[in-house]
């Protein structure tokens, strides 16, 4: 399934039905009166958050969203029929924003959750409404008021706990695919990983905390180099960055990259995109540890960075060395940011 998390819908809530101008005609009552109806309300235009979605790529193909009109009034003081409110049904974690304005109308971060997003017109009023003791054979009737309308861009950011940060090729997907039922693609080249995955991480001791693995990040992301920060707003939600860094990465020149760089030019990303997600608690975790002769690099690396009071563990996704630990630390943060730890979340789930 192709992963899509930004559209924009045109929006337009149903017109109420035109009230009815009637005067009653019957054998034997010569002095009717006014019998007209009133028309019904128009249909709202409803978004739900349903758990079971995960993208808005069906949205895409349907841009156009108008909810029914309302019938008209007739005589005999009978009302139209109001017209069907239509539900458009999105992924949990969707922000439905304003195109014109920019502002964010509701965030949808329950599942069920609706919210109306254009409501529909009135009715108009009969003429039997009208009818009062001075006016008993009134002429007025009301049209039906326009329902509310409007350009929406819909915005899906991943309801995760914690999140995987690094280069491209730093191990995140081989991680995610260790530790839940994710399975991202796998490769040795750059930029395997083209959308964000979910997974459901569980620890030794039954908790269990949604994980996010997104594509990986360059220097110069901000400006939109590589795939940019296009999907860093899906870390926006977690709680707890996981910063993964491969000690033995290349940098362009061939050269090996210094991990406390590699981590620096990280940040210096998350700066450009939002400084409040660049202050969010971070565990470093060097990886492919299986690939040292000896943990001593990893170590010596370790090291420098507990001497800038960063927190930093090694692991290796292959032979699972070090993911136990990790995994219970995550919890820990999780649960110390105000998480709600599950102990019965199913993969299928997410």
């Amino acid at each position: 399934m192709k992963f899509l998390d930004e559209v924009e819908l045109d929006i337009r809530a149903g017109k109420g039905g035109r009230g009815a101008k009637s005067f009653r005609r019957e054998a034997g009552v010569p002095m009717g009166g006014p019998d007209g109806g009133n028309g019904g309300k128009g249909g709202n235009v409803v978004v739900k958050a349903d758990r079971n979605l995960h993208t808005l790529l069906d949205l895409h193909f349907r841009p156009l969203w108008h909810a029914e009109d309302g019938d008209a009034g007739s005589g005999s003081r009978k009302d139209g029929k109001a017209g069907t409110d239509l539900l458009i049904r999105v992924p949990v974690g969707t922000e439905c924003i304003d195109a014109k304005s920019g502002t964010v109308i509701i965030d949808l971060t329950v599942d069920e959750q609706e919210f109306i997003l254009a409501k529909g017109g009135r009715g108009g009023k009969g003429n039997a409404f009208f009818k009062t003791s001075t006016n008993q054979a009134p002429e007025h009737f009301q049209p039906g008021e326009e329902g509310a309308a409007g350009i929406f861009k819909l915005s899906l950011k991943l309801m995760a706990d914690a999140g995987l940060l690094g280069f491209p090729n730093a191990g995140k997907s081989t991680l995610i695919s260790r530790v839940s039922a994710a399975r991202p693609k796998i490769a040795d080249y750059p930029f395997t990983t083209l959308t964000p995955n979910l997974g459901v991480a569980r620890t030794r001791d039954g908790r269990s905390f949604v994980i996010a693995d997104i594509p990986g990040l360059i220097p110069g992301a901000h400006a939109g180099k590589g795939l940019g920060i296009t999907f860093l707003k899906h870390l926006e939600r977690t709680r707890v960055l996981i910063h993964l860094i491969d000690p033995y990465q290349l940098q362009e020149n061939g050269e090996p990259m210094d991990a406390l760089e590699a981590f620096d030019l990280i940040n210096a990303e998350l700066v450009a995109f939002s400084q409040q997600l660049s202050e969010r608690p971070q565990i470093v975790v060097l990886t492919k540890a299986d690939l040292a002769p000896d943990l001593s690099a990893h170590q010596e690396i370790s090291a420098r960075f507990r001497s800038r009071s960063i927190e930093v563990m090694s692991i290796s996704s292959v032979t699972g060395l070090g993911i136990d630990n990790l995994l219970i630390r995550v919890a820990d943060q999780v649960f110390a940011a105000g998480g709600v730890l599950q102990t019965n979340t199913s993969e299928d789930e997410v």
